[in-house]
């Protein structure tokens, strides 16, 4: 660990979770319940979402990372996901917030968003979700961790469910039969993208505590 800045701690209390976005806070910080630790919304802070100008999900979700730690002082969590449709060769991938436009509010942007992918996309429904979650212990932590998460499941022919965001209305698991918005909260927590790469890096964490504690 020489060099690699201070140990990771477990038992961190506070850390800023760098999205302005409800949905992610209320599952992120359901996940993060159970370790006690304190999960803060950027905006609460006057924190301002940062740009998203990357190809990738490791990319965009460092930068969203780092830059909430910069301005808090404090360990930021960030990810970056989106939706792969096989079916559209991938799309809308990274640009999934943006998919049909920037306009409007979060909801309206979810809205529009739906409706252009069931225009675009044909008899081929196939689909994943895709996360990748970082924290860093500062703004210039040299080894942030990092971990991914997919979900396999395939495009609805029309939106169900209320409980979800994003794509959720039309994210059909067909094992269940239900939409990832029809889910209970706790299922999908413990099922979805976000909730595997979480848990990795929730893994990782324990890793790099134990690592530290023993002075590897």
């Amino acid at each position: 660990m020489v060099g690699l800045g201070p140990p990771y701690d477990m038992h961190m209390k506070r850390i800023v979770l760098a999205s302005n976005n409800s949905g992610k806070l209320r599952e992120i910080a359901a996940l993060l319940a159970p370790l006690a630790i304190e999960v803060i919304r950027q905006s609460q802070l006057g924190i301002a979402e940062t740009e998203e100008p990357h190809e990738s999900f490791l990319q965009n979700a460092l930068a969203k990372a780092r830059h909430a730690s910069r301005a808090s002082g404090l360990p930021a969590l960030a990810d970056d996901s989106g939706l792969f449709v096989d079916a559209l060769q991938g799309a809308p991938g990274v640009h999934s917030a943006y998919y049909a436009g920037r306009g409007g509010s979060r909801e309206e942007r979810d809205a529009r968003n739906n409706e252009k992918l069931l225009a675009s996309v044909g008899n081929e429904r196939s689909a994943h979700y895709a996360c990748v979650m970082a924290l860093v212990r500062s703004a210039d932590d040299p080894a942030p961790l990092v971990a991914e998460g997919a979900w396999h499941g395939e495009i609805a022919r029309a939106p169900r469910g209320a409980n979800g965001f994003g794509y959720d209305p039309l994210f059909l698991l067909p094992e269940r039969g239900l939409t990832a918005a029809e889910l209970p909260a706790d299922e999908k927590n413990r099922i979805s993208h976000r909730g595997m790469a979480l848990a990795r890096l929730l893994a990782a964490l324990r890793t790099r505590s134990r690592a530290a504690r023993a002075g590897l």
